[in-house]
């Protein structure tokens, strides 16, 4: 096995430094990273500066409105609305967070090995994939929850395992513009086998369309998870979650309307700016997001 030298290590870091410069001089990239930031930072020292714990009730205070000592009113529990919206994005952003990277990671194997393959059994792959896709994503998700039960260990790789489907196409789209590249037809000739051809010819060539692809993935993961919490299939109450809370404050909308409308600012600022932080990516790195995988 060969481990990266500390050349190789501090080209990666300066690129990556380099990347995260070209986001941040974008307007957009930069409210992006802003947003995806705080929200990182508040799910990293947000149980050391709410002013209370969420699971503090006080039931002279159920429904209350914005007052001093609770500056986004109470829920129906009397807990402190500001306190659940702040840490609501700790276990999406544990959850996504850890799925995401299994998603992309799996999927771009499959789809940068099935893209070098070609032929029948592409094809054959193909089809399955896109069986995949036409059904509705919330029943495939469903099915598996229902039949293994909720929790971080069945949401984690459920997400991953469904939206790494998708990634599958786009890895094979990268791969089919890579693999008749003059470099892998001499790795072919030099006899290289397919491990060696995908790690050191294909997927230097397609990482950066898995990482704005990534990117876009996480968004997606977020709604879904925020989707299950509020079905009833996600988080477990007391946990803070802004789907979760959403759920438990719909009834009281027309009482205490912060319920809903402060979760949802919450989960729609952090899709909003890993959206804006993926188009940014996608620019700095080249990719064009509007090109269509072929089928």
């Amino acid at each position: 096995m060969t481990y990266p030298t500390t050349y190789q290590r501090r080209g990666l870091a300066t690129r990556l430094s380099g990347t995260i410069r070209d986001i941040a001089a974008r307007p957009s990239g930069a409210i992006g990273l802003g947003l995806v930031s705080m929200h990182l930072l508040l799910a990293l020292i947000g149980p050391w500066i709410v002013p209370y714990a969420y699971t503090e009730m006080n039931p002279a205070m159920v429904l209350s409105k914005p007052s001093a000592e609770h500056w986004l009113g109470t829920d129906h529990l009397g807990r402190d609305t500001l306190t659940r919206t702040l840490l609501g994005g700790r276990e999406a952003i544990l959850v996504t967070g850890i799925a995401t990277p299994l998603a992309v990671l799996w999927g771009g194997l499959v789809g940068v090995f099935f893209g070098l393959a070609g032929g029948r059994l592409d094809e054959v792959l193909m089809r399955i994939v896109d069986a995949f896709l036409s059904l509705p994503w919330i029943l495939k998700m469903l099915v598996l929850i229902v039949t293994f039960g909720t929790g971080i260990k069945v949401l984690i790789p459920t997400l991953a395992f469904f939206y790494g489907i998708p990634v599958i196409r786009i890895a094979r789209a990268a791969t089919h513009d890579v693999v008749a590249r003059d470099f892998v037809q001499a790795a072919r000739a030099r006899g290289h086998g397919r491990p060696t051809i995908i790690w050191r010819e294909l997927l230097p060539n397609v990482r950066d369309a898995l990482l704005v692809e990534g990117a876009m993935r996480w968004s997606w993961m977020l709604l879904a998870f925020s989707s299950l919490s509020f079905l009833g299939f996600g988080v477990s109450p007391p946990t803070p979650d802004w789907g979760l809370m959403i759920a438990d404050a719909r009834s009281f909308m027309s009482f205490s309307p912060l319920g809903v409308l402060a979760p949802m600012v919450g989960l729609s600022s952090l899709i909003i700016g890993i959206n804006l932080t993926a188009d940014a990516l996608a620019k700095a790195l080249g990719i064009d997001r509007a090109q269509k995988a072929p089928v």
